[in-house]
């Protein structure tokens, strides 16, 4: 199962940048106002950043949102499910996951 929070340490680390350099570089580069306790609290799955900053992440590391959030790897995977098939407690986990993200977006949209 991706988890974000994974994935943005990796491509923070990838990039050779501390969580500071990550949001100065963020600040400067799009006038937001994420700190260093925002993105450790992103990598450590306390919180998710709102959508429009996760679509700024997305744009800095080069990568799409589906990318960053680890869709396409968990659409492929639960699309590859033959009919019939039942689906894996991890796959179930997934979906209700993406569903909650999607809840919590449309909340804050």
């Amino acid at each position: 199962m991706h988890r974000l929070g994974d994935k943005i340490k990796e491509l923070r680390v990838n990039r050779g940048l501390s969580q500071d350099e990550l949001a100065e570089k963020l600040n400067k580069n799009y006038g937001t106002t994420i700190n260093k306790g925002m993105i450790s609290k992103w990598e450590n799955d306390l919180t998710e950043p709102k959508l429009e900053t996760a679509r700024i992440l997305a744009l800095f590391f080069n990568v799409t949102l589906d990318e960053l959030i680890g869709l396409h790897n968990d659409i492929q995977t639960i699309a590859a499910h033959k009919e019939g098939e039942d689906w894996t407690e991890e796959e179930l986990e997934t979906i209700r996951k993406f569903k909650d993200f999607v809840r919590s977006q449309r909340k804050q949209g």
